[in-house]
């Protein structure tokens, strides 16, 4: 284990992570971080109770003051180092990534991590153009400006798909704004979090500013949502738990962000290039063992390629190579749980009583028997409002349905209760044009579709949520606007309130 886990070490002290230290749980119960590969157990931790998020929010909003109260130029130095110590510990948080999810190894060296440093520079730069409106005389003898100010303590959820990034998705526009945090990271899955948190203590970030509670949402998260000296809550999650947040965090008039489900649609044009569409189709779906909520999930292919389509990307996904995350060869790594593994097997099931399983829609043997593996799948001919096409499923599974005319792919593609991304593959700029348009997502792709980069927002419509992480745009979920006027005569002759009351 001391080769796959080399930071095993970080975690003798516990898995919470307050005011700088870490310490243990105080529940009184455990959980386990299972390697989803093998079904071994990797760490075994005290979970956090509502005392301990008491405590991460009374260090949290104890460093409150001094860290809004400092310049950008001082956070910006500060997150600067922060991506240097991130960056040395690549290695070390890739693997901590890869175990803790089943990620292939090369997925995590490659795009979280890299990702993840990528981010934190980009919040370092953007700490310094955090800035209001410039001053004008918009009422007569009177100058307003607008400032932007930091809301206070943050109160983050975090899911179990990508642990680290979505950690720093939350943490750095929040700190870069001048606010405190305290995250709260799936419980399956909180290593990489912890590893963060303890990156940014050695970069100089001072203790309190960000903690972490390794708990489970029941205790911990309802604890933190709706503690009131949280001033704003951002979650990523399920739709249907984003509801019962948003209802927790209601009762206490919060600032809510919420990032929810996705059932991403890939709509191919019949003038796309096949080859293409077959490829992204396959990389947009598998990406992450398909626990995205921005993968590829209901291709919609326009007749006279449906079913080439159909036998190109079934053919390409026979190829995926399942494995050992920490294997070089290794394409794709195993779910993040049994009990996830077992969700998109019934999903599947349940679909072969009116859709076709093309390939795919097994738990392979052999050498993988013991871990959560499900070969990559497609499923035709499945009706629009069938489980398979409305339900996110979050797994390997891609279902594909033909259209005819535009209008009738761009309307099937709407035809769900979710908008977070969607993607157009066609050679004619004004098809691709008007499906960026009409789809409602929060992001369209043309031609490819996963990649995202951090000056650009991310975030959704409709169930998907609302409020935008990464880029400048983020800064406006972290925030809250002041209007500031000044009165500019000598004596205030002219003021409004002589105006009305006369001299009084």
């Amino acid at each position: 284990m001391q080769d796959r886990f080399p930071a095993q070490e970080r975690f003798a002290d516990g898995a919470q992570y307050i005011g700088g230290h870490l310490r243990h749980g105080t529940s009184g119960q455990t959980h386990s971080v299972v390697d989803p590969a093998t079904g071994e157990d990797v760490l075994t931790y005290e979970l956090a109770g509502a005392d301990d998020v008491d405590a991460a929010v009374a260090a949290a909003r104890a460093a409150f003051p001094g860290w809004a109260g400092i310049t950008p130029g001082e956070r910006s130095d500060a997150l600067h180092r922060f991506a240097a110590v991130l960056a040395d510990r690549a290695e070390e948080l890739a693997r901590a990534e890869s175990l803790q999810c089943g990620k292939p190894l090369k997925l995590t060296r490659e795009f979280d991590v890299p990702g993840t440093v990528d981010n934190t520079a980009f919040f370092a730069g953007a700490a310094r153009h955090l800035a209001g409106q410039s001053a004008g005389e918009y009422s007569g003898d009177h100058t307003s400006y607008v400032r932007r100010e930091p809301i206070g303590v943050v109160g983050s959820i975090a899911p179990w798909n990508y642990p680290l990034q979505m950690a720093a998705w939350k943490i750095l526009p929040a700190i870069a704004a001048g606010n405190t945090i305290v995250l709260k990271p799936a419980e399956l899955t909180p290593l990489t979090s912890l590893l963060f948190a303890q990156a940014a203590t050695e970069a100089g970030i001072p203790d309190g500013v960000i903690n972490i509670v390794s708990g489970t949402g029941r205790e911990a998260g309802e604890r933190l949502v709706g503690h009131p000296d949280v001033a704003m809550t951002s979650f990523t999650g399920s739709t249907a738990v984003g509801k019962r947040v948003a209802e927790v965090a209601t009762a206490t008039v919060k600032r809510l962000h919420l990032e929810l489900g996705g059932k991403a649609p890939f709509v191919v044009f019949d003038d796309a290039d096949l080859e293409a569409a077959a490829n992204g189709a396959v990389a947009g779906a598998l990406i992450n063992t398909g626990q995205d909520c921005t993968a590829a999930t209901r291709a919609y292919v326009q007749r006279p390629l449906y079913e080439a389509f159909v036998e190109r990307t079934a053919a390409l996904m026979e190829t995926v190579r399942l494995g050992d995350p920490f294997a070089p060869k290794t394409d794709l790594g195993p779910l993040v749980s049994h009990v996830q593994r077992d969700r998109v097997a019934a999903f599947v099931d349940r679909a072969r009583a009116y859709a076709r399983v093309v390939t795919g829609g097994e738990v392979p043997q052999g050498d993988l028997k013991n871990g959560a593996y499900y070969l990559p799948t497609l499923i035709a001919d499945a009706a629009q409002d069938s489980e398979v096409v409305q339900s996110e499923i979050f797994g390997p599974v891609l279902v594909v349905l033909p259209f005819d005319g535009d209008d009738e792919g761009i309307a099937l593609a709407n035809d769900t209760s979710y908008g977070l991304a969607a993607s157009a593959w066609s050679r004619d700029v004004f098809r691709a044009n008007r499906a960026t348009r009409e789809i409602k997502a929060g992001c369209v792709w043309v031609n490819d579709h996963i990649p995202i980069i951090s000056e650009m927002p991310h975030g959704g419509y409709k169930a998907s949520g609302y409020g935008k992480d990464m880029s400048a745009y983020s800064f406006e979920e972290y925030t809250q606007v002041k209007h500031v006027m000044f009165d500019n005569t000598a004596v205030a002759r002219k003021s409004w309130h002589r105006t009305i009351f006369g001299d009084c």
